[in-house]
């Protein structure tokens, strides 16, 4: 524990004063910003932290890494397993960029061995602000709620013009389509009318790492070279 809250728990007991609270907050916000200035052209992964190295999903996350790592992405990930450590391994056994954004958990989340720079945040909110202002394409993979919460977080950020329209692509048809085509289509949109037909857009679900590649490669015409 740093020298100046050791202090500050001795004036105050059990309950610090909350400015110290605002001034770790703030340094969070700094440290992050400050190390995702570094990088022209990112992709940020999402997806499940159960999947292992032998499994399917492990492997086509890799490869897609790998190939948008070749093509010039920096590839920014949650710095956990999974589908997280499988992105980094893409970045880094190409020599790219590989970074994490870690979260410090009461009993510890592991940093893949595949991250070369990181960054942990102690406040689960700063640690999604990084990630939802990290990148120029956000990749989703299956995942479990927090794949989900930071998959419409970002699509709302979008929506309402918080952030430019980021492209975002969700890897997987058997997994996504359920949630694209028969809740947010037949339901948000058509039956209900909560959202609007052009917000459908703000999404592409591809099937292969192909597609997933030249889907980037119409998206950024002539910033990015699909890697075979």
């Amino acid at each position: 524990m740093p020298r100046l809250e050791e202090e500050l728990l001795a004036i105050n007991g059990d309950h610090p004063i909350e400015s110290w609270r605002i001034f770790k907050i703030i340094a969070e916000f700094v440290n992050g910003f400050e190390l995702l200035q570094k990088y022209e052209l990112a992709a940020t992964f999402f997806g499940t932290a159960r999947c292992k190295p032998n499994d399917t999903l492990y492997e086509h996350t890799t490869e897609l890494a790998r190939r948008l790592s070749q093509g010039g992405f920096t590839i920014i990930t949650g710095g956990g397993p999974g589908t997280m450590e499988a992105a980094n391994r893409g970045a880094t056994e190409a020599g790219g960029d590989s970074v994490g954004l870690n979260i410090e958990l009461p009993n510890g989340q592991r940093k893949n061995p595949f991250v070369k720079t990181s960054e942990s945040f102690h406040y689960f909110f700063v640690r999604k602000v990084m990630l939802a202002f990290s990148s120029d394409l956000y990749v989703f993979f299956p995942g479990g709620f927090g794949t989900m919460d930071e998959f419409f977080e970002i699509i709302t950020l979008i929506q309402t013009g918080k952030i430019k329209k980021v492209p975002v692509i969700l890897y997987g048809k058997e997994y996504w389509d359920p949630l694209t085509k028969e809740w947010i289509e037949k339901v948000l949109y058509e039956k209900y009318k909560h959202i609007n037909k052009e917000d459908m857009t703000l999404y592409h679900v591809v099937d292969s790492v192909d597609e997933a590649c030249a889907k980037t490669a119409e998206l950024f015409k002539g910033h990015y070279k699909c890697s075979l």
